[in-house]
């Protein structure tokens, strides 16, 4: 980790021409002295750049110059107060040898002035242009991007005065490219990026421009950040807490309304909060640092990606309270008066602060690549401070009890998850992935996460440890890394494929996981955002297939059925009524994929999980399913009420009864068949489960002998029908059955029954009659069983009398007869 060096001082402005008015313009004690609004190095270093803004005094730009420079004529511009103020100071890259860069002057009304130093000639004025179309229009915030000028324009309507609604969008993003030459500049047409925008702070980096909401901006909309990517044309939608939110795509020549920008996210809009914005800056990364009124610094990537960087502990800052950033290397330097802090943006822990003794210091910012600046240059009245980051204190190094640390906090994570009684060791939780250490982690991960072309340090010893341990972990967490980034930029016909690999990767990550409630509500929302690909990860995770006999197998271990099978399940009640939040078990998930890539495979599933229960676990155990809830009942649950009023919601339905192979189960399925009048199925339902158990079988006979009693829809399988009868059923009792059954007689029958009638006849009892009388179990071999049985009631059995033991002593008798 690196420490601030010391504070040294590197220039006292003799080294530069005009040093001792620069020094006074610089001194704030001088009488009536105003401190320059903005102060900048040019790229070569070499002149120093003072600006004065304040919209009540005379505007004007002075610029000193180092001695040895190839002097020249010096440049002092200032204007008189009906000259609108200056917005921009801007540095761009020439063609000319002589002058590699330009000064660009940018005003309020959108005149623009280059200038360029030439060597043993001085500053010389190089073209003026104007950058608007409009008389009325006006730039409120400029920067650029390669070789283009991106600005915000506003265009107030020539018609009456608008509304304060409509003047909140009656700004545009406008951008022009313009080429520097030897002689002088050319523009490119004036095109407009995003029309019918808020008033926005426009900032370049490498990757995009930030689009950043001021205090001028509507409240409604200052809840995000646009970022325009000028390479593919898109303009993104970030929010803290969210990331990304939406994409739209602009191309070249067509201009995206803002309003129908924000319409893809305006239902997220409304729960948001407003964006709280002290301050700005852009980082050495290509991102956006942002500094909250609350006092936190975050950092926004260009591809949206939104991340907290580091709290100052709960301390507001005023509005008008001046809050500096920059960015050297691996270093944030935050300037808060004349505090200076460094945070090492690894492991986002404060590194040091410094007292500077006055308040008058500010970045000097040199407009140049800073990546691998390891220097702070500090501007103060009497000077440039330096402050080298490159040292490395000797106490930095850590402690060896570090290692251990990073263990030991994953052994309390499983101990208070164990349901063992002995202790866990470090030993065996080396394959553990809960590592909870932040500053131990985050040095291995930037150690490890290095980019390609960048040359990476060597970490010490104790650490070099960890990421042995952890190399493989590091290394899937580095392609899952990858593999969601091919997933955000990749084309509709790639993003398939990624999709696959994505969710297959987030699947088998989250199985070796604790299924707690938060993993849950992920696996649910990859399932909700890829279905398919979820349904091709779950059959290539348990190896679901069909034998050749037709039959659903799986391979899984017993570990991955304990984690499908278990965890909380409500009630059936509850459950009928929908999930809570949306969320449910994984096996739930599992049972709705099936039902919508593979429905016949879903009883079958069923079955089989019922299977692997009995052998995973037993119900005594804790980590069985809570609440002891069928399988077939949470398989059931999940199916939409719309398809099970169908013909096919029908047969899943009697499918999953009868999978579950329970009596109620099954039997509800039969009174299913019977209302469906699917009388062959029916009939084969029957003779497959009276086998389970003489119980079963006497229910099943009796429901379709009542059936046989009512209509005559089963007299085709009356043989099958009589097969079914109980061995210890009677004829009375097969009377007393159908007399229970029987519809109501007619007052007047008619001795002989019209064609189709319903009405059960004595003929088509015969055969079941006769089988009864034949049976073994007849009535003359039970009235004999009960004649030849001992007499009836059993004899009183003899009556002895009770004799009370004596007892030993007083007390025992005294006791003895209070008992009594």
């Amino acid at each position: 980790m690196k420490r601030a060096g010391v504070l040294r001082q590197v220039s006292d402005w003799s080294d530069f021409a005009r040093g001792r008015c620069l020094r006074e313009l610089l001194d704030p004690r001088r009488p009536g002295a105003e401190a320059p609004s903005r102060i900048l190095a040019s790229p070569d270093r070499q002149h120093l750049l003072l600006l004065w803004n304040q919209p009540a005094a005379q505007a004007r730009v002075v610029a000193f110059q180092r001695l040895g420079a190839n002097g020249g004529g010096d440049l002092e511009r200032s204007w008189q107060p009906p000259q609108p103020p200056v917005v921009g100071l801007l540095f761009l890259e020439s063609p000319c040898a002589a002058a590699p860069w330009v000064l660009t002057v940018v005003w309020e009304q959108g005149r623009a002035e280059l200038w360029r130093f030439m060597p043993a000639v001085g500053w010389q004025m190089l073209q003026s242009l104007e950058l608007c179309h409009g008389a009325h229009a006006r730039i409120v915030s400029i920067c650029s991007w390669g070789g283009q000028l991106v600005w915000c324009e506003e265009r107030p309507p020539l018609g009456a005065q608008p509304t304060s609604e409509k003047r909140a969008f009656q700004y545009c993003i406008c951008t022009r490219g313009l080429q520097i030459g030897e002689q002088g500049a050319h523009l490119s047409p004036l095109r407009v990026v995003l029309h019918n925008s808020p008033f926005y702070q426009v900032l370049a980096s490498p990757s995009g421009v930030f689009l950043v909401p001021t205090p001028g901006t509507f409240p409604g909309i200052a809840k995000f950040v646009a970022i325009w990517q000028p390479k593919n044309g898109d303009i993104l939608i970030a929010a803290p807490s969210r990331g990304c939110l939406y994409t739209k795509a602009s191309h070249a020549g067509n201009e995206v309304d803002f309003k129908k920008l924000v319409l893809g996210c305006v239902g997220l809009l409304a729960s948001m909060d407003m964006l709280d914005i002290h301050s700005c800056a852009l980082s050495s990364c290509g991102g956006l640092l942002l500094v909250t009124k609350a006092g936190t610094v975050e950092l926004v990537q260009p591809n949206g990606a939104w991340r907290p960087v580091f709290d100052f502990g709960g301390s507001t800052f005023a509005p008008r309270e001046q809050v500096q950033l920059k960015v050297f290397g691996d270093t944030l330097a935050c300037l808060l008066g004349e505090v200076l802090h460094l945070v090492d943006l690894n492991s986002r822990q404060l590194v040091e602060k410094k007292v500077l003794g006055t308040r008058e210091v500010v970045f000097l910012d040199f407009h140049a690549e800073e990546e691998e600046e390891e220097e702070v240059h500090l501007l103060a009245p009497d000077g440039i401070y330096s402050l080298n980051l490159s040292v490395t204190a000797k106490d930095s190094q850590p402690e060896p009890i570090l290692v251990e640390m990073v263990f030991e906090e994953a052994c309390k994570y499983y101990q208070r998850r164990s349901l063992s009684s002995s202790q866990l060791t470090v030993e065996k939780l080396k394959k553990g992935d809960m590592f909870q250490a932040p500053i131990a982690l985050s040095s291995i991960l930037c150690n490890s996460l290095t980019p390609k072309g960048k040359k990476s340090r060597a970490l010490p010893e104790s650490y070099a440890k960890l990421l042995d341990t952890l190399q493989l972990e590091l290394q899937s967490y580095q392609n899952l890394e990858q593999l969601k980034s091919c997933v955000v930029w990749a084309s509709e016909n790639e993003a398939e494929g990624y999709g696959e690999a994505l969710v297959e990767q987030e699947l088998s990550r989250l199985m070796h996981l604790d299924l707690n409630r938060e993993n849950l509500a992920y696996l649910n929302a990859i399932f909700t955002s890829f279905p398919k690909a979820s349904w091709k990860a779950i059959q290539n995770h348990l190896q679901l297939q069909q034998n050749g006999d037709g039959i659903l197998v799986a391979r899984a271990t017993p570990d991955v059925w304990k984690k499908i099978l278990g965890g909380p399940v409500t009630s059936l009640s509850k459950q009928e009524e929908g999930p809570i939040n949306g969320v449910v078990p994984l096996f739930e998930l599992i049972c709705l994929s099936l039902h919508q890539f593979k429905p016949k495979w879903l009883p079958q599933f069923v079955e089989l999980s019922q299977q692997y229960m009995g052998s995973s676990w037993t119900y005594s155990n804790k980590e069985g399913p809570e609440g002891g809830m069928p399988l077939y009942k949470r398989a059931l649950a999940v199916l939409p009420r719309r398809r099970r009023c169908s013909l096919a919601g029908v047969e899943m339905e009697i499918e999953l009864l009868l999978s579950s192979r329970r009596p109620k189960a099954i039997l509800q399925a039969l009174d299913l068949l019977i209302l469906h009048e699917r009388w062959q199925r029916v009939m084969e339902v029957a003779e497959k489960f009276s086998r389970l158990s003489p119980l079963l079988n006497k229910e099943i006979f009796v429901i379709l002998l009542g059936e046989f009693s009512k209509h005559r829809a089963l007299d085709p399988y009356l043989n099958k029908l009589w097969e079914l009868c109980p061995a210890d059923l009677r004829a009375s009792d097969v009377l007393n059955i159908i007399q229970q059954h029987l519809t109501p007689a007619e007052s007047d029958p008619s001795p002989f029954l019209p064609q189709g009638s319903s009405q059960l006849t004595v003929g088509l009892l015969r055969p079941l009659l006769h089988r009864l009388t034949q049976s073994p179990t007849d009535q003359t071999e039970i009235y004999a069983t009960v004649l030849q049985s001992p007499t009836f009631p059993p004899p009183t059995p003899p009556r002895h009398r009770q004799v009370v033991p004596k007892a030993e002593s007083q007390e025992e008798l005294t006791l003895f007869q209070n008992d009594t």
